[in-house]
């Protein structure tokens, strides 16, 4: 196909005044190198990336590509659609990685009825072994949580939550929002936020307190209007947070400083 008959790619978004950082990704999937996808993060003001793993051969990844790029970090774990594969011996070794520096966060976990390609029992198993893994690194947990709200909850206070949970690409209402507040989990919103159908979720962002929200790509996937069609990247989180800080009425330099710190102090020391 020629280039004449080729949509242009559009220019990337406005650079943001400060720096932010996305808060999950999935770089093994996106078809560019390392190097350049987190250039092309830090010139729109995205320095950082934590790129997540969500079966093992992912995590092992994820590790390595931590270990050996500056301002990437590394989630491992066993996804709830793969849970049926969460073995002892499987999750000995996530246990293994997750307490590896350069890895911050046990993840993605959690549960996941939208789809049935793992049962119910195997998933809250598998989520309640990452809990403990979390808690026992001293990591981060990071959640996968689809159509599956109340069982999350549940598990998380009868295992106890770890200091520090991140709701990867939050998906709850207002509603959902307040008892993550009240329980000090952390909100982070991906590009789906901007679409025109995302009212609820707009909503939640609209009373998450500034100091539990993040955000994320969750790339290649959820990519934020008027981007959609195309593979999303780190690049792009600028027009999440733009988004995220009109709907909370407040200053985009105010959200990204608190978003900055809520990294620090999710993640660990940069």
């Amino acid at each position: 196909m020629s280039d004449k008959g080729r949509e242009a790619a559009p220019p990337p978004p406005e650079p943001l005044a400060a720096e932010v950082f996305d808060s999950h990704c999935h770089l093994d999937i996106l078809k560019t190198p390392v190097a350049e996808v987190v250039a092309a993060g830090r010139s729109v003001g995205i320095r950082r990336v934590v790129t997540v793993g969500y079966d093992l051969p992912s995590s092992r990844w994820c590790a390595e590509a931590a270990a050996a790029h500056d301002d990437v970090y590394g989630a491992v774990a066993i996804h709830p659609n793969d849970a049926g594969n969460a073995t002892d011996e499987v999750l000995a070794e996530i246990a293994g990685l997750a307490a590896l520096p350069h890895v911050r966060a046990v993840g993605e976990t959690g549960l996941d009825y939208y789809r049935d390609w793992a049962e119910a029992g195997d998933q809250q198993r598998s989520f309640r072994a990452h809990i403990d893994i979390a808690k026992r690194t001293g990591k981060a947990l990071v959640i996968h949580d689809r159509d599956a709200h109340d069982d999350v909850l549940r598990v998380l206070a009868e295992e106890g939550a770890p200091d520090n949970v991140v709701f990867h690409c939050f998906s709850g209402d207002r509603a959902m929002a307040k008892i993550c507040a009240d329980r000090g989990y952390v909100m982070s919103f991906a590009g789906n936020v901007t679409f025109k159908n995302a009212g609820d979720l707009r909503e939640a962002a609209e009373v998450a307190p500034p100091d539990l929200l993040l955000v994320e790509t969750d790339a290649p996937y959820l990519t934020p209007v008027p981007y959609r069609g195309r593979p999303n990247a780190p690049y792009l989180v600028p027009l999440t947070v733009r988004c995220l800080a009109e709907v909370k009425g407040i200053d985009l330099g105010e959200l990204c400083g608190a978003i900055s710190a809520t990294g620090e102090r999710v993640f660990g020391p940069w």
